[in-house]
């Protein structure tokens, strides 16, 4: 049995967008889910070293919850370039400012560290609302951690 490579152009067929909302979720639950979406490890085409994956556009990031007391250690750093330009941001106070930045990390963090990371992560857009300017592009909705 030989194994199945999938063509570019049967991947480009197969895109959808899916419209997630976070309304609730816990952060880690719902990056976890969202991450495998864009990597295409959902479908029975996956390949590793290919873009199967789908759009995402995740919504109501505002609402997301962590558990425990993570709300008031967890800390977010970026540099700026210069010497000492080392910079510290709460969880909270992220959260209250641009929440979109607290999924955008916790999903980059679980995609590869190369050129397709960098194109998968392109495909996931994440607004603190509901309203999004995607409507056009007719989104599935999908329903995470059902009971």
């Amino acid at each position: 049995m030989k194994t199945y490579i999938p063509k570019v152009d049967d991947v480009q067929k197969q895109k959808k967008w899916h419209l997630i909302d976070l309304d609730g979720l816990t952060l880690g639950r719902a990056a976890v889910e969202i991450a495998n979406i864009l990597r295409g490890k959902n479908k029975p085409i996956f390949t590793p070293n290919m873009d199967t994956g789908d759009f995402v556009i995740a919504v109501n990031a505002s609402k997301m919850i962590v558990t425990g007391t993570k709300e008031e250690y967890i800390k977010y750093f970026r540099y700026t370039g210069y010497p000492g330009g080392l910079k510290e941001t709460s969880f909270k106070k992220l959260m209250e400012t641009d929440p979109s930045r607290i999924l955008m990390h916790a999903v980059k963090g679980m995609i590869p560290k190369n050129k397709l990371g960098r194109k998968v992560i392109k495909k996931l857009h994440v607004y603190a609302d509901e309203n999004h300017p995607h409507k056009a592009q007719k989104p599935e909705v999908l329903k995470l951690f059902e009971s």
